[in-house]
């Protein structure tokens, strides 16, 4: 346990296999005979059957001010707001008096509260109803929304965060949501978001299509980021814009080493494992003319196999560093909204730490593990995008020859069950002829497909529609269709 706890203590606990990492809870006097290395919580703001719990001991963290800041704002379900409030509310009860007197008097209602029924408040019908602390039997406490994969090994993940950020925060005439490359110089710093910025300083590597829109967002959101990237003029123009803001917010850095030594957290996002790896190895790299990373972060988000990371991870560790890969999963588009899914596995400390940078570029953050474990659930569902992709294209190229309009099949396709947002995007973007705004470009989903080939060759496993959409995307590729949106694939499909 950290720190020593008593019955009554407020706590932030860490729930695993939960689809919210940490839940605001209170030590509860345990209902039975004590289980070695547990203590008995209630889980304020949860659904009655649900509210009680056996928690780790090290998985226990006093609820303060400090704590409180950095995981606040670890979910925007109702369920875990109305829990925060709660807890906030006892909380204020217990420091609003210092006098001796005042504190006793406190102690004891806190001791009466905890021997007498708890108050139970349902969020479905919005009731309060009274019940005794229960034990709760079987092993898993509360209702899980993620099932284990099935296989010989089983990961388990943790969730933080569901919200979605306010488009409004972006000027409707910034190039950051059009046009093949976004001109930095119009880009809008000034936007309002209730992210508490790290006190980590934070570093980026990289500025491509997609680290802009996150950049963005770390910067709008009061984040410290030191900057590096091939393109020196890039970097330049946007701290320039950032200095209209607020000078000092963006440093620029001369190479990966220095941006390591400068900052607390790295994170480098390129364009595939090569770039990655020469951001770490190379005569620059971050490891380079740094003795020892003492306890710093570095985390991966290049869209990169399970070898590389592994491979990175160690030359990190090796330093004294932590390491986390986060997958990215999204568009250009949600990478600018902040609305990014962010797959993560490694230093579980280190994606803790991580929480105001996550919140600040995505709506979820998950953690599912060990090191290798994201990059291929990345791997995994990029196949499956890139398969689907290559189906929807191949379906309107055949409805064109059949003559029907491929706006009729998509306002069909639209009211079907097979509709989602994802392919009805690319398939306006078909329809349209609009391949030059540029979300994914050809390139990097066939380097995708290709690495999650590369992954089913050292198991052995035959992937025929993944080998079959492979070459459509390589054929693509040799038409020169490399940095169009990969939505493309449907001129190759149709000429």
């Amino acid at each position: 346990m950290k720190g020593s706890f008593k019955v009554g203590d407020l706590v932030w606990a860490r729930i695993k296999n939960h689809p919210v990492s940490v839940w605001p809870s209170r030590i509860e006097p345990q209902p039975d005979k004590p289980k070695k290395g547990q203590v008995y919580v209630f889980f304020f703001g949860a659904k009655p059957e649900e509210q009680f719990g056996w928690v780790a001991n090290n998985e226990v963290v006093k609820y303060d001010n400090e704590s409180k800041a950095k995981l606040e704002q670890a979910s925007n379900r109702a369920d875990f707001k109305l829990g925060v409030e709660q807890i906030e509310a006892e909380y204020l009860k217990f420091t609003s008096s210092n006098d001796e007197e005042s504190e006793e008097m406190e102690n004891a209602e806190s001791t009466k509260r905890i021997r007498q029924p708890t108050r139970k408040f349902s969020i479905e019908t919005g009731e309060t109803s009274a019940s005794s602390p229960r034990a709760i039997k079987g092993k898993r406490k509360i209702p899980l929304d993620y099932k284990e994969n099935e296989g010989p090994k089983q990961y388990k993940m943790a969730i933080v965060g569901d919200s979605i950020k306010d488009d409004s925060i972006f000027p409707s005439n910034s190039n950051l949501n059009s046009g093949d490359k976004p001109d930095l110089s119009i880009m809008d710093f000034a936007g309002i978001s209730d992210v508490q910025p790290s006190t980590y300083t934070i570093g980026f590597l990289g500025l491509g299509v997609m680290s802009l829109g996150m950049i963005n967002n770390l910067i709008q959101t009061g984040h410290k980021v030191n900057l590096w990237s091939r393109d020196n003029d890039k970097c330049h123009k946007l701290k320039e814009k950032a200095d209209e803001i607020e000078e000092g917010r963006v440093n620029v850095c001369v190479a990966p080493c220095d941006v390591m030594k400068e900052s607390d957290i790295v994170f480098n996002c390129s364009s595939d494992p090569e770039s990655a790896k020469k951001n770490v190895f190379n005569n620059c790299g971050v490891i380079h003319e740094n003795e020892t990373l003492d306890g710093k972060g570095f985390v991966e988000m290049t869209g990169i196999d399970p070898q590389t990371s592994i491979k990175i991870s160690e030359a990190i560790h090796d330093k004294g560093g932590r390491y986390l890969e986060a997958q990215l999963q999204g568009s250009r588009d949600e990478s600018v909204a902040g609305t990014l899914v962010i797959l993560t596995a490694g230093d579980n400390s280190l994606f803790m730490d991580c929480q105001s940078c996550f919140q600040a570029i995505g709506k979820s953050s998950l953690f599912l593990g060990d090191v290798g474990v994201a990059s291929k659930v990345y791997l995994i569902l990029q196949l499956m995008q890139g398969i689907s992709l290559v189906g929807l294209a191949e379906g309107l190229v055949l409805a064109d020859r059949c003559g029907i309009s491929g706006k009729d099949i998509m306002n069909i396709f639209n009211m079907t069950n097979m509709a989602s947002p994802y392919l009805t995007k690319k398939a306006n973007k078909i329809v349209g002829k609009d391949f030059k705004q540029v979300e994914q470009s050809i390139k990097n989903m066939q380097k995708d497909i290709r690495l999650a080939l590369g992954m089913s060759d050292d198991l052995m496993q035959p992937l025929m529609l993944a080998s079959a959409a492979n070459e459509v995307f390589k054929h693509s590729r040799k038409l020169g269709y490399d940095d169009h949106d990969c939505s493309c694939i449907y001129m190759k499909a149709r000429y």
